[in-house]
C-alpha cells in the first residue's frame, strides 16, 4: 500500500512537471508594439524609421470603417433614445404606481389595434401558403404587427415631446468617405448640372441591383431634375449573361439615351432572359436601328469600356452591386429610400 502511494505520488509529480513543460512551450511572445503618444496629429504607427498615417492604413477600408462607427453610433444613440424615452415616461404624472409597460399600454398605444385586413396583408405579402395559416400563426402574425404598431405609437409619442421639449445631442455622428467618382460618358439622367449626382454602378443580372434600380426610381420621382443618376456597368464574374447585358445596354445608348433606360429597365424586369437572342429581342421593341445594335452587341464593341467601368469602381472601393456614390459618398446595398434621401437633403442643402 506504501509502495503504491509512493508511485502514484511519484506520478503525480512527473505528471505536472510534463504539464508545466508543455504549457512553457506552449507560450509565445507577442508583437514588440511599444503604444505611446502620437508625434503628430493622425500618424498611427512608425515602421522602419517612417511615420505611418491612418489615411495610408485605412487606404481601401474607408467604407467598412465607416460602416463599423456607424454601428457604434447607432447603438448608443438607440441607448440614449430608450434613456430619453424611460425619463420622460417618469416625469409624466399620469404614470403614477404604473410600470412602463402599463403607462404604454394605457397612454401611448391604448387606441392600437390590428385588424383582420392587416393580417391578410401580412400573409399575402409574406406569401405565406394556406396550409400553415392557423389560429396559432394568426396569433403569432398578431402579436407581431402589434408590436410594429406600438413602436410607431412611441416613436409618435416620443417625436411630440420633443417637439416642445428639444434634447441637445452631443454625439458625433461619423460622416460617410468622399470617393473622386466621376459620371464621364455614362448614361444619365437628370439635369446636367443638378447639384447632386449619384453614380450607380450596377450588374444587370443581380437580383439586389433590381431592387436598387426601384429605389433610383423612387428617387426619380422625389427628386425630379434636382438629382442627376448615372449607371456604371460592375458585372460580376458568376453573372454568366452580366457583361453582355452590359454591352448591350451601351450599344442602345449609342443610339439614343433615352432608349439605354427603356432597355435598362427591360433587362431589371426580366433577368432571367439576358441572353444574346433575348437581349435581341427586347431591343426590337424600342425602335432601334437594329442592324447597327446587332453588329455591335456580336462584336462586344463597347466591353473595353465595361470593363473600364468595373476598374473604376474597384479603384473607388466598389466591391459588391450595386453601389452608390452621391456627390461621392458611398452607400452599399439597395438601402430604402430614407438612407438615400438623408444624404440627399443634406448635399442640397448645402
Amino acid at each position: 500500500m506504501k509502495k503504491s502511494k509512493m508511485t502514484s505520488l511519484f506520478g503525480l509529480t512527473a505528471l505536472a512537471g510534463l504539464v508545466f513543460l508543455s504549457c512553457t512551450k506552449e507560450v509565445k511572445s507577442g508583437p514588440n508594439f511599444i503604444f505611446k503618444p502620437a508625434p503628430s496629429k493622425g500618424v498611427v504607427a512608425k515602421f522602419d524609421g517612417k511615420n505611418i498615417t491612418m489615411e495610408e492604413v485605412l487606404k481601401g477600408a474607408e467604407n467598412e470603417i465607416y460602416e463599423a462607427e456607424k454601428k457604434v453610433y447607432d447603438l448608443k444613440m438607440a441607448k440614449l433614445k430608450g434613456w430619453l424615452i424611460d425619463q420622460m415616461m417618469q416625469k409624466d404624472p399620469n404614470k403614477k404606481g404604473m410600470t412602463n409597460d402599463e403607462y404604454l399600454k394605457k397612454h401611448i398605444a391604448g387606441t392600437v389595434k390590428v385588424s383582420e385586413e392587416e393580417i391578410k396583408a401580412f400573409i399575402k405579402q409574406r406569401q405565406i401558403p394556406d396550409q400553415y395559416i392557423n389560429p396559432e400563426m394568426t396569433g403569432r402574425i398578431t402579436k407581431f404587427l402589434m408590436a410594429e404598431k406600438e413602436k410607431t405609437a412611441i416613436e409618435d409619442w416620443f417625436n411630440k415631446k420633443t417637439a416642445n421639449m428639444p434634447v441637445e445631442i452631443y454625439l458625433n455622428k461619423p460622416t460617410r468617405p468622399v470617393f473622386d467618382v466621376k459620371v464621364g460618358d455614362a448614361p444619365f439622367v437628370g439635369k446636367a448640372d443638378a447639384k447632386v449626382t449619384i453614380v450607380e454602378f450596377s450588374d444587370f443580372q443581380c437580383p439586389f441591383c433590381q431592387k436598387g434600380a426601384k429605389v433610383m426610381d423612387e428617387i426619380k420621382k422625389k427628386y425630379g431634375n434636382k438629382v442627376k443618376i448615372a449607371f456604371k456597368n460592375f458585372p460580376l464574374p458568376f453573372h454568366k449573361n452580366a457583361k453582355t447585358a452590359a454591352v448591350a445596354g451601351l450599344c442602345a445608348n449609342e443610339q439614343s439615351p433615352e432608349k439605354f433606360w427603356k432597355l435598362h429597365d427591360m433587362m431589371f424586369a426580366d433577368q432571367q432572359n439576358l441572353t444574346n437572342e433575348g437581349l435581341v429581342a427586347k431591343a426590337k421593341t424600342l425602335g432601334l436601328d437594329m442592324k447597327k445594335f446587332e453588329a455591335c452587341l456580336s462584336s462586344n464593341k463597347f466591353l473595353s469600356k465595361v470593363e473600364a467601368d468595373k476598374a473604376e469602381g474597384q479603384k473607388a472601393g466598389v466591391q459588391s452591386t450595386p453601389t452608390f456614390f452621391i456627390n461621392g459618398k458611398m452607400i452599399s446595398g439597395a438601402q430604402p429610400l430614407e438612407v438615400f434621401s438623408e444624404e440627399i437633403d443634406q448635399e442640397l442643402s448645402m
